[in-house]
């Protein structure tokens, strides 16, 4: 029978189990039935069974109430869980559930797969067209053997939750319903937001501290509750914890209540210290948060006092809760027991509304295993009567064809299959016979394809080493012995890059080197296509920022050094020690100085450049990408800055005055050589040379000589290491994955009806080439990376 309307809110507190049964009638919440049934001992007391106390109050409630074909919510105190909140980048709201797995790992301190959590949207976000403009994402949690141990006394007596919620949201239900905090259709506006009212709910052990304005909340358990009270009466008074429990009830009955306050009060002044450094945490995550009234909730605001203590201290209206606005039923609303505790069951009838659809809060604690239980439990009735269906069907069909059996009885057919055996010992022999001959032509195509290839091997470090001095991009009539004057072209103006060293290591597994930088390879990209407007900062949102391992997106941009190819994992790591000038406060708004340079240039050239290299013994050239080369994830694996480097001028002529003693100008810039490298790829590391010198005579040596030479000019030099990997590729290979990548775009372009199109070469101006085909100059299929 499905489930009727009714929904049951439970509490299993520290002094009592609250209950509470509501249902919908029209647009209207009914109280329909309700429980307190208190604990002889309070469970956190020293000598009280915790579990046989609950185990016995769950079976009294279950005893006297009906709870057949009614929805449950059970609420667990909010130091139990974690509450966080965070606001995604615009995007669209099919992208939300990525964004929020990605922040769930960032915001919970435990693995995923040890917790159980929710999210929802909260109310007032601004959603249009598919994407959350601005909006803000609640995130929930609580361990899971947490969530075991809250559903596991219910389950004892056999009863099904179907929502676990924590108590603050519980009471963020309440409070905006009760008090028609949101309004349909309402943008939140952070600019303006409304007032935001505090909302204090004490228990036995701790107090729960909401802040809301119905569109948002905050909440932080305070470790100070009701039987704190009590343990200080206990110390103060030297009574026993029964006797101080009960003098805190009926503390105005007692012989002295003024001495009973005094013995309470640290406690007062704890709770209010409490308060006030929440609420200044709050504002100063919130500084336009305005604080409105106080609203005190829990058994324990039965204190005499303490409302107008806290109201005084923290200069605030505070109010006890005393009636439900929006809760009909006056047989519940005015029973005597269920009034006296009527602060104690906000967190249950918040959770009734939840069930109802009434609250803001959406999400749900009870882990999916546990439902996909319930859900197959519930269909195995109807899977036994169908599965019955199915034999009584299956036996009727075999009766009516048993007599068909003998028309294929084995001794009729004992001459077919002894021929047909015949028949397969022929094939299976003829079929070795060619599997050997294929083994034999493998062989001899590998022969041959060793002894073709020794020539293309021979050329690859020197295609290397071309290559990699085609990547600095410098301009036809360069000339290192006659470069320009620095008077004329500043050397922080000038675009060139020097590389002064290159070492190599061969690893038999690139992978475990990929392993290691493909974070800062990643990283670097980034960083360069952002610089480059390729893609733009908030794009990153959508796929996450750099994480200490990669996507499966990230993988795929990792290309083939990942993994295995013809020649296995074999591969070169380069490296190159280099310099540049091109420095300076006028270059860092726009990014073309330090490592982004590095990155705009050297790095993004060999990304998404090509080279013309020979491939003939008449002068014939091929154009060829840096891809097809086997180069791949280039990176600046580090680099130093020196802003105030000097060059020497050599035209500089100091005067006679100035040469007295001993001294004279400095020696250059030197090229001492470094130590050890310690980078990812064990290479040799690279040292800054000595710098300018700095002798002087005994009077000094002036900065411009009478001719108006200056003795320096200013070289702000950033010296920087390159990593890259490189897989031999000699020319037949890349010559044959050329011809396999053109076949491929034809057989596809033959599949899609596009055979003419593809064999003739002939494409549309408004249709774009198929995916991978480009001309003998392009790049080849999977040369092209997809953007973050």
């Amino acid at each position: 029978m499905a489930k009727s309307t009714s929904v049951w809110g439970i509490e299993i507190g520290q002094s009592a189990l609250k209950a509470l049964r509501c249902k919908l009638e029209g647009d209207q919440v009914v109280a329909e039935a309700f429980d307190y049934i208190e604990y002889p001992k309070i469970l956190s007391q020293p000598d009280a069974d915790a579990e046989t106390l609950v185990r016995e109050a769950l079976e009294t409630f279950v005893g006297r109430n009906d709870l057949k074909h009614c929805r449950v919510a059970l609420t667990t105190a909010g130091q139990n869980g974690l509450a966080k909140f965070f606001k995604p980048p615009p995007v669209e709201l099919k992208k939300i559930p990525d964004i929020v797995k990605y922040e769930a790992r960032q915001q919970i301190p435990f693995d995923l797969n040890d917790v159980v959590w929710d999210y929802q949207l909260m109310p007032g976000s601004n959603i249009s067209d598919g994407f959350a403009l601005e909006s803000e994402v609640g995130l929930f949690a609580m361990k899971r053997d947490a969530v075991y141990r809250a559903l596991r006394p219910l389950q004892e007596v056999g009863v099904e939750v179907d929502l676990l919620q924590l108590a603050p949201l519980a009471i963020y239900n309440m409070v905006t319903y009760d008090r028609h905090m949101i309004e349909e259709d309402y943008v939140y506006d952070p600019d303006h937001p409304p007032k935001w009212n505090m909302v204090l709910a004490m228990g036995a052990d701790s107090t729960d501290l909401i802040l809301t304005n119905g569109y948002r909340v905050w909440q932080r358990s305070m470790p100070l509750g009701g039987n704190h009270f009590t343990r200080q009466i206990t110390k103060q008074l030297q009574l026993t914890f029964a006797k101080a429990e009960h003098l805190k009830r009926n503390v105005m009955e007692a012989d002295d209540p003024k001495l009973v306050f005094q013995a309470m009060r640290p406690v007062f002044n704890d709770l209010v210290t409490e308060v006030q450094r929440s609420k200044g945490f709050f504002s100063s995550l919130n500084k336009k948060a305005e604080i409105g009234s106080v609203l005190m909730l829990g058994n324990s605001v039965k204190l005499p006092g303490l409302a107008q203590f806290l109201s005084k201290n923290l200069a605030m209206d505070v109010e006890v809760l005393d009636h439900f606005n929006e809760l009909q039923g006056d047989d519940v609303l005015n029973a005597p027991a269920f009034k006296d505790h009527l602060t104690s069951f906000v967190p249950v009838f918040g959770a009734c509304l939840e069930l109802l659809g009434k609250g803001p809060v959406t999400t749900n604690l009870v882990p999916r295993e546990v439902v996909k239980e319930r859900i197959v439990r519930a269909k195995k009735p109807w899977a036994v009567v169908t599965a019955a269906a199915l034999l009584i069907g299956f036996a009727g069909h075999l009766i009516a064809d048993a007599g068909r059996y003998g028309r294929v009885h084995e001794e009729l057919w004992k001459d077919a299959m002894a021929a047909a055996e015949t028949t397969k010992s022929t094939s299976d022999a003829a079929i070795s016979e060619d599997a050997a001959l294929v083994n034999m032509v493998e062989l001899l195509q590998k022969i041959g394809e060793e002894v073709s290839g020794s020539a293309d091997r021979r050329l690859l470090w020197m295609e290397l080493i071309y290559a990699l001095f085609d990547a600095l991009n410098r301009p036809q009539d360069f000339d290192l012995k006659a470069l320009p004057d620095p008077k004329e072209v500043p050397y922080n103006q000038r675009t060139d890059l020097f590389i002064t060293k290159m070492d190599c290591k061969f690893y038999d597994d690139i992978s475990t080197y990929v392993e290691k930088v493909k974070n800062k390879y990643l990283e670097d990209k980034k960083s360069r296509e952002i610089r480059l407007g390729l893609i733009k900062p908030e794009e990153l949102g959508e796929e996450g920022a750099a994480t200490d391992t990669a996507t499966a997106a990230e993988e795929e941009q990792l290309g083939p050094v990942a993994a295995e190819g013809e020649e296995g994992n074999k591969a070169w790591v380069i490296q190159l020690n280099g310099y540049h000038y091109h420095n300076g406060r006028e270059y860092a708004a726009t990014g073309d100085e330090l490592e982004d340079f590095v990155l705009k240039t050297l790095i993004h050239e060999i990304e998404t450049g090509s080279v013309e290299l020979p491939v003939g013994p008449n002068g014939e050239t091929m154009e060829f990408t840096f891809k097809e080369l086997g180069l791949s994830m280039p990176f600046v694996l580090r680099g130093t800055y020196d802003p105030d480097f000097k060059i020497p001028n050599p035209k500089y002529k100091p005067s006679a005055a100035s040469m007295g003693g001993y001294g004279g100008p400095g020696m250059g810039p030197g090229m001492g050589s470094g130590g050890p490298g310690m980078g990812p790829g064990g290479l040799g590391g690279d040292g800054p040379g000595a710098g300018p010198g700095a002798g002087s005579g005994a009077g000094g040596t002036p900065d411009v000589d009478e001719n108006g030479e200056p003795r320096f000019f200013p070289a702000p030099k950033y010296t920087f290491v390159v990593q890259m990997i490189w897989k031999e590729t000699p020319l037949t290979q890349r010559l044959a994955a050329r011809r396999k990548a053109a076949e491929e775009a034809a057989a596809a372009a033959e599949a899609a009806g596009e055979a003419g199109e593809a064999l003739d070469g002939e494409q549309g101006d408004d249709q774009p080439p198929p995916a991978g085909e480009e001309g003998v100059a392009g790049a080849p299929v999977g040369a092209g990376e997809p953007a973050l």
